[in-house]
């Protein structure tokens, strides 16, 4: 009786392992099963970028004409830019007070658009009409396609790991932070396809045109400011009135200095005095001497 309850007991012990096991191969079968990635249907995602250089006749009529067309086309103006550099300069007098003035310049003007995809190619069509010539027309295709895929996996396997993550019973910081770290990523992955599909949807284009150089004249004041001088008459009498008001500033700052004055002269007739009172000493002893020797 003790044998057969133990050989009961010996055969549930292996099914229940074997049971186990299958049930672990089942299990992985399906994760295995769930994280295969598709080969069969991948969306198109193909960013287009376009670049012109041409020339026109006129830079600011061409920009008017490029936002009309854009606008029409269900477009939008990213950037613009119109630069004029001059090229030469010359300036001569005409009268006392106007100088005429003639500038050679080139100017150019940079359009960034964004273009409905499908219309990129009418849209570059017009713009060949409008030019004068086309210097230089490219037109770059990159696919996405594969990255959108990826980025599409990448996030819902994040999505999913933060939700198994969430729900283990412990409460540790480190958990947290992974499942937060996590839903960052999934999200900064629907980011970057959104900014794909944005640029699928409309296409860059940059334009570069420019036109012939230039001749602009116009009158200008003079700014040589010798020119606005009086007459030389008018100078003269002005600085002969000048130089007597200086000559009475000189008086006035001397009237301020009257005991310096006063001291100069007492100074003088006293040293006067002395060199004449030497001068006669002098003149005694050289008389005196003559007569010695007589």
């Amino acid at each position: 009786m003790k044998r057969n309850i133990i050989a009961a007991a010996i055969i549930l012990i292996i099914f229940g392992c074997n049971s186990k096991k299958e049930g672990y191969v089942t299990d992985s079968a399906a994760e295995a099963k769930e994280i295969q990635i598709p080969d069969t249907v991948i969306a198109d995602k193909i960013i287009k970028t376009a670049d012109m250089r041409f020339r026109v006749k006129d830079v600011q009529n061409t920009k008017e004409k490029l936002s009309q067309i854009i606008r029409s086309e269900g477009g939008t103006v990213a950037e613009f830019s119109i630069n004029s550099t001059i090229q030469e300069t010359d300036k001569f007098k005409l009268t006392a007070d106007s100088s005429k003035e003639i500038t050679s310049y080139r100017t150019d003007g940079i359009l960034v658009a964004k273009i409905p995809a499908q219309g990129l190619d009418e849209f570059t069509n017009a713009i060949a009409k409008m030019a004068v010539f086309v210097n230089s027309s490219s037109l770059k295709l990159d696919d996405q396609s594969i990255n959108y895929l990826a980025n599409q996996l990448k996030g819902q396997n994040r999505i999913d790991a933060s939700k198994q993550i969430g729900e283990i019973p412990s409460k540790k910081t480190a958990n947290i932070t992974t499942s937060m770290n996590l839903s960052d990523e999934s999200i900064d992955r629907k980011i970057d396809n959104m900014s794909i599909d944005a640029k699928v949807k409309f296409s860059t284009i940059t334009l570069n045109f420019y036109q012939d150089n230039t001749v602009k004249t116009m009158i200008v004041a003079n700014d040589n400011l010798y020119d606005y001088r009086p007459a030389f008459g008018n100078r003269l009498w002005l600085n002969i009135v000048n130089g007597w008001t200086i000559f009475k500033e000189i008086i006035l700052a001397l009237a301020n200095l009257w005991m310096l004055v006063l001291v100069g002269i007492a100074a003088f007739f006293t040293v006067r005095y002395f060199v004449r009172k030497n001068k006669v000493a002098m003149e005694r002893a050289t008389r005196n001497m003559m007569e010695n020797r007589q």
